[in-house]
């Protein structure tokens, strides 16, 4: 069976893929959100001519095989567009099965706990914690995060005193039975990082995210060794060889793939997998209601380093809306994950109608 065309559907910041094979079957994928326009460039350009025509079952072998063609590009690009490539794969994986990506790799299809994840920085600190109350009511989330400091903050906070105030009008608001997770989106030196993380502690933070910026591994290791927060990171991180340094020298103790950003789920499998043998756990990074947070969920599922949460926003999505069906609702503070073939969802054929297409076929 072998791949014959790869199509991209472009619009308002998404890509979709869709991979059909020489006997007629097909599966869809996404590329990673945000300038998706010039990532459907790279794939039609620097991906497809290197798996036109191959076996479209040997995923792990093509998504390797594409990165290291295109080794005069390394980064976030490349790993973008071979993200699509691959959940489109998985996709047609689990179809031709009959089973979910979920149980294809060991797992099973259930409700996964979430957690609310906060996008913002620009609410007072008492306004946050009465929404996120309000949402610990309604939805039923055991678990949120918040942003502190500012992003690349160079130890500058949103405004003076802004993350002193949040931190416990949250606590107090959520009560002591509510995980409390923190981003802080690159802000600090490792100095500014540990007094923060010290401030963490004393509220029962458990996930202290990206305090460094994320370039600089030896900031993060010093910030992790030096806390008892639990340190996370790693969303931005393409490279499987960082990737492994980031691990073997205890930079974070909870990684956190995207899967769309480090090249698709074969890719953040062997992140996750390498980050279990060192007795981590996984919570992929999906800051968006964009298929990635499907891709996650099914991640999550099967993986035995799962962490207790999958990342879920709470912000108005607009751009992702009506992309796919059936839409991920939070009931009970979880998830389901789809139970479907595949991905166990169906993207919405009038937003691929609505979509710039573009076609690469092997002659």
């Amino acid at each position: 069976m072998k791949i014959q065309r790869i199509e991209t559907y472009t619009q308002g910041g998404l890509c979709i893929v869709r991979v059909c094979t020489d006997e007629g079957h097909e599966g869809i994928g996404q590329t990673a959100p945000f300038h998706a326009d010039i990532t459907a460039t790279v794939l039609h350009r620097q991906v497809a001519p290197h798996v036109l025509g191959e076996d479209a079952d040997d995923i792990d072998r093509l998504v390797d095989r594409c990165v290291e063609r295109e080794y005069k590009f390394p980064g976030s690009y490349v790993c973008r567009a071979v993200g699509g490539l691959d959940t489109a794969l998985w996709d047609l994986r689990g179809k031709l099965a009959g089973k979910s990506v979920c149980e294809l790799v060991g797992g099973r299809p259930r409700p996964f706990p979430a957690y609310g994840s906060s996008m913002r920085r620009d609410i007072p600190p008492a306004e946050e914690a009465e929404r996120l109350a309000r949402l610990r009511d309604d939805r039923g989330f055991g678990a949120f995060k918040i942003r502190i400091g500012k992003v690349c903050g160079h130890d500058e906070d949103e405004w003076p005193g802004r993350t002193e105030a949040l931190v416990p009008a949250v606590r107090t608001a959520l009560g002591d039975d509510v995980a409390l997770l923190v981003d802080a989106n690159s802000c600090y030196t490792p100095t500014r990082a540990i007094a923060v993380g010290e401030l963490l502690r004393e509220y029962g933070v458990c996930h202290f995210e990206e305090p460094c910026p994320y370039w600089e591994l030896e900031w993060t290791a010093e910030v992790a060794a030096g806390l008892e927060v639990p340190v996370a990171g790693g969303e931005q991180d393409t490279c499987l060889a960082q990737w492994r340094r980031m691990i073997d020298m205890d930079a974070v103790d909870i990684v956190q793939p995207d899967i769309c950003y480090v090249g698709g789920f074969a890719r953040a499998w062997r992140v996750a997998a390498r980050a279990n043998a060192a007795g981590k756990c996984c919570v992929p990074h999906s800051a968006n209601l964009s298929l990635v947070t499907v891709f996650s969920l099914h991640l999550l599922g099967a993986l035995p380093n799962a962490g207790a949460y999958l990342e879920f926003t709470i912000e108005p999505d607009g751009w992702t809306r009506d992309l796919f069906s059936p839409a991920l609702e939070v009931r009970d503070g979880c998830v389901a994950i789809p139970e479907g073939p595949g991905w166990g969802v169906t993207v919405n054929p009038a937003w691929l109608a609505g979509a710039q297409r573009q076609v690469s076929e092997k002659s």
